[in-house]
């Protein structure tokens, strides 16, 4: 069973850094579409980027030039690096991941095209 875990979440303030990680655990036979998702209260989740082993990196035009998704397939992890936060970047972060979907990775956009899901890690922006 693939199980998704989050970590690295913070409170910062505007114009620093964060780096998240998701640590993808269970046979994926590297065959995997990795996403990032944000979601704030009473809001919709937001896709912020997606990925493969065969996909460059997608961003949505709000996070592009400032956030970095990278895979590690040697440890299975996921990473997102985010630079220049803003307030607004303020939402608890998801990885998600749809197994046998790497070469249709880059147009994974909507929640409903992932079924594994993290349990989520908040990020704070402060101005």
């Amino acid at each position: 069973q693939v199980q998704l875990v989050e970590s690295g979440g913070d409170s910062v303030q505007a114009g620093g850094s964060l780096k998240l990680s998701c640590v993808v655990s269970g046979d994926t036979s590297g065959n995997i579409c990795m996403g990032w998702f944000r979601q704030v209260p009473g809001n919709n989740r937001e896709w912020v980027s997606a990925i493969s082993s065969v996909s460059p990196p997608t961003y949505a035009d709000s996070v592009k030039g400032r956030f970095t998704s990278s895979l590690d397939n040697a440890t299975n992890t996921l990473y997102l690096q985010m630079n220049d936060l803003k307030p607004e970047d303020t939402a608890t972060y998801y990885c998600a991941a749809e197994v046998g979907a790497r070469y249709t990775c880059m147009r994974r956009r909507r929640p409903a095209y992932f079924t594994l899901w993290g349990q989520g890690t908040q990020v704070s922006v402060s101005s």
